[in-house]
């Protein structure tokens, strides 16, 4: 392993820049190590010389977690090795053993509990449980919920009577020679009293695995052939037992519905990204089945795409999976960009061909789109309970005061954002965060009227105007009075509060100088200078300030950031929320005027009966006949122009929305 030479200074890369032509153009595996000798990064490239030169340009053009890991570092070594391959296996093995910190760390979102057999012993058992794996045992899930497999597992106890106690309850009944309870109710084969052998409380197990594994159909038939062959032969009491256990196999297989219909094995990988992290969503199909479902979050370590994330998620998965853990098929949002690789590693695991690919259609695609919801709603829910805490919050929040220079914490944070299609139907929005928490019922939507085409630095002009122009004539024309929590300003004709009297702390705008400068104008035409303004870019997310050249560069572990961001994304959410709302109107109402007999106060009231296209698409002509002023024959003619705009659209086709009960693999459909 030829290393860089030593390090001859800590101020920076170029400090330890290995000499040019040093480097060697094969594959192989490379690490950063800190001063102290510890390794802090470790990666893998087809060519070394190319990657590890990029590292070594001017750290301002550098990612800012990759500036911050190569000014960290204080050396850099590297090995070749033959093959693409085996720098994959290099690389998993040295991150597994230095966990090095500037990796991307995936880690659990909870802790999800697995079926476990212990095959390793001599009369195994059956155990659900969480935590790391260990040798000799057999895993299946893992699943949502515990008590939704302890469930399954106490139905299919009754079919494969295999041995679930502790080994101190399995060595007490041998010492007794009397079973527990299990044994007595048919649910245990009891080998703790010699009543079936060690190799036959094996082939039971065998069976259970099987099944579990997805082999479901031999068990059910034979149950069947069983029952009716006990029948024939007038064993009433025999069938009645088999009866039983086939109705037993049935429940348990109706909680992990089919949904591939060709029973095949695959991990349906799905990500939620944004700027700062990143959600991942597995779900384990086996034999056409949901076995199982996990999740991961995970912060971004750098710019890297989608592509670039499942290559990093792949590598930890499967990199030490056994080869009964790789599916034959792994279906992902984006291929990695050494696919090959990957697919030659896995195959090599798993003894057969493993395809990687991206599902363009049908069953495979619905229901990777499935896992992609859970994957939004595991970071939502991630966000929402980083969010939801106190300690948080005010870190946050004291952290937004400290970059930015306020002279107060903000706790009243108002942000504002324009959407439009290609200059139509401009809107924008503006939500407020108070305490670092949204205030909804004081979220306001604007229609930008005063600017024409796509001019969002007008628009933001327009919207600040409007908004600040009524915090003066509030403040104007309110009374102060005594509240609950201090003085608060109230409306004298009739008492209630004046929600927009009071002044945010800090306004975000949505965008960089120039959305910046235009709010920071308006509010200078106002005569308002006490109010703080900042904008927030997209691409790096950058903290951008009236009037300096600069941005402020927040920590990408700052909370301070994550509270900035999330504010910026309500507000962008809010504002597409209403674009798509009134673009269905404006679509409606001109699919509608060249249609005889319906004028603009019959269009509206249609609109509003109906709310949107897609709903006066699937009415029938008797329903749209029903809103007031339309007759049967307008009522034909408005079906028939939906109709006519339908068939020349694209002609997509409706998604079917699978919902998925994780915790049983239950599935379903809207």
């Amino acid at each position: 392993m030829p290393p860089a030479p030593p390090p001859r200074s800590s101020r920076g890369p170029l400090s330890y820049r290995p000499e040019p032509g040093s480097i060697p153009t094969l594959p192989g595996v490379y690490r950063f190590r800190d001063p102290k000798g510890r390794v802090i990064y470790v990666g893998k490239a087809k060519s070394l010389r190319p990657r590890l030169s990029s590292y070594f340009q001017d750290v301002g053009n550098l990612h800012p977690r990759t500036a911050t890991m190569v000014t960290t570092a204080a050396s850099v070594e590297w090995t070749t090795v033959k093959t693409e391959v085996e720098a994959l296996q290099l690389e998993y093995s040295w991150i597994k053993e230095f966990d090095p910190r500037f990796n991307v760390k995936y880690r659990d979102d909870k802790s999800y509990p697995w079926l476990a057999v212990t095959v390793g012993e001599e009369f195994p058992r059956v155990m659900v449980g969480r935590g790391a794996k260990r040798k000799g045992t057999r895993y299946f899930g893992p699943y949502g919920h515990a008590w939704a497999i302890r469930e399954t597992v106490d139905l299919l106890l009754r079919v494969f009577p295999m041995r679930s106690c502790s080994n101190g309850v399995f060595k007490r009944s041998s010492q007794i020679g009397r079973p527990c309870l299990l044994g007595y109710i048919d649910k245990c084969a009891a080998p703790c009293v010699g009543n079936v052998t060690a190799e036959q409380h094996r082939e039971i197990v065998d069976d259970f695995c099987d099944f579990m594994a997805g082999q479901t159909t031999a068990f059910v038939r034979r149950v069947e052939k069983e029952m009716y062959a006990a029948s024939d032969a007038l064993d009433f009491e025999k069938a009645a037992r088999l009866r039983d256990d086939l109705g037993a196999l049935n429940k348990a297989l109706e909680k992990q519905a089919v949904v591939l219909g060709d029973g095949t094995d695959a991990d349906v990988i799905a990500l939620a990204e944004d700027p700062l992290e990143v959600a991942v969503q597995i779900f384990y199909v086996r034999g056409g089945r949901i076995r199982g479902q996990r999740g991961w979050v995970a912060d971004r370590v750098d710019e890297g795409g989608t592509d670039k994330l499942i290559d990093d998620f792949l590598l930890q998965l499967y990199a030490g999976a056994t080869a009964d853990e790789i599916p034959r098929e792994i279906l992902v949002p984006a291929l990695p960009p050494d696919v090959s690789t990957y697919e030659t590693l896995l195959s090599d695991l798993r003894g057969s061909k493993v395809a990687i690919r991206v599902p363009q259609r049908g069953d495979k695609r619905t229901l990777q789109e499935t896992v992609a919801q859970n994957a939004a709603q595991s970071l939502m829910l991630h966000k929402t309970r980083r969010a939801s805490d106190l300690t948080t919050r005010n870190r946050a929040l004291e952290e937004i005061q400290e970059a930015l220079g306020l002279d107060e914490v903000p706790l009243r944070i108002e942000c504002y954002d324009v959407s439009n299609l290609q200059g139509t139907e401009v809107v924008a929005s503006m939500v407020v965060f108070e305490d670092g928490l949204p205030r909804k019922g004081e979220y306001r939507r604007f229609v930008i009227r005063g600017v024409d085409g796509q001019n969002d630095v007008a628009s933001m002009d327009e919207v600040i105007t409007r908004r600040f122009r009524r915090l003066l004539d509030e403040q104007a024309t309110s009374t102060e009075v005594s509240g609950d929590n201090g003085p608060m300003l109230v409306d004298p004709e009739t008492g209630r509060p004046r929600k927009f009297a009071y002044a945010p702390g800090l306004v975000v705008v949505d965008g960089g100088p120039p959305q910046v400068a235009a709010a920071q104008r308006a509010l200078e035409e106002l005569g308002i200078v006490d109010i703080p303004v900042c904008g927030l870019a997209k691409r790096l997310e950058e903290v951008w300030l009236p009037g300096q050249e600069d941005p402020v560069i927040l920590a990408r572990s700052s909370e301070g950031l994550y509270l900035l961001q999330r504010i910026r994304d309500e507000a962008h959410r809010f504002a597409i929320t209403h674009h798509r709302s009134r673009r269905s109107k404006s679509m409606v109402e001109s699919l509608l005027d060249g249609v005889p007999g319906l004028g603009e106060v019959r269009r509206k009231t249609l609109l509003k009966h109906f709310g949107s296209l897609k709903k006066l698409r699937a009415a029938s002509i008797e329903e749209i006949a029903m809103v007031p002023g339309i007759g049967e024959r307008t009522a034909t003619a408005i079906k028939d122009a939906v109709a006519e705009q339908g068939a020349a659209g694209t002609g997509h086709t409706g998604t079917r929305i699978v919902s998925v009960n994780t915790a049983t693999g239950e599935i379903e459909e809207d």
